[in-house]
């Protein structure tokens, strides 16, 4: 008798864990999507810091080292939130090409408007459908960080454009939990998004 009644119950485990799967395809799917695009991300700007550093534009390489550390934890916050529903992911091999850093800034402007109006909008609208806690939060700390990623970006081009490169901040700082990422000789006492103390956040240039 015990033994029927725990394989009933491992039935009606399972059976409630695929029902519950079922009803959140759509945001498993832009989870994965979105972890494919922060892990892109993340290796193209540590490749457009490389180039930006070629060009002896050593501020820009800061700026563009530290996105690509906030795209890392924005990607690895998407992948926990996977795993945590049970699902796989697959290694992501990031496709992009490097040109001149004012091509590069110019591309990076537009990935950040596509993702902060358009994406993760989306992404955040189907989750909350679905009723994922675990996604709402990290795509919602993601849009919220490329959206000052974009003006980042746009400040600083810019200034390469009006060859004035040396007005641009030298230190960033990136939250270690959330990704958020600031442009401040000293950073807030704690992050603005998730209320990470300030002592922990990574900082990038001198």
């Amino acid at each position: 008798m015990k033994k029927i009644m725990l394989l009933c119950l491992v039935f009606i485990f399972s059976a409630v864990h695929l029902l519950m799967a079922a009803g959140t395809d759509k945001t498993i799917e832009n989870l994965k999507a979105a972890f494919k695009g922060e892990s892109t991300a993340s290796a193209k700007y540590a490749a457009f810091a490389l180039q930006a550093k070629q060009e002896g534009l050593t501020q820009l390489a800061t700026m563009f080292e530290a996105t690509s550390k906030a795209e890392q934890i924005h990607a690895a916050n998407h992948k926990a939130v996977i795993e945590k529903m049970g699902q796989k992911v697959d290694p992501v091999k990031p496709e992009f090409q490097t040109k001149t850093t004012k091509e590069n800034l110019e591309d990076a402007i537009k990935g950040e408007s596509y993702e902060m109006t358009t994406m993760y909008p989306g992404f955040i609208a189907t989750a909350k459908d679905e009723d994922v806690a675990g996604a709402i939060k990290s795509f919602r700390w993601a849009m919220e960080t490329e959206k000052k990623h974009q003006v980042m970006y746009q400040n600083a081009l810019n200034a390469l454009n009006a060859k004035k490169t040396d007005s641009l901040p030298k230190v960033y700082w990136v939250c270690p939990k959330c990704g958020n990422t600031y442009d401040l000789a000293k950073p807030e006492a704690s992050c603005s998004f998730c209320s990470t103390k300030s002592d922990k956040f990574i900082k990038f240039g001198k």
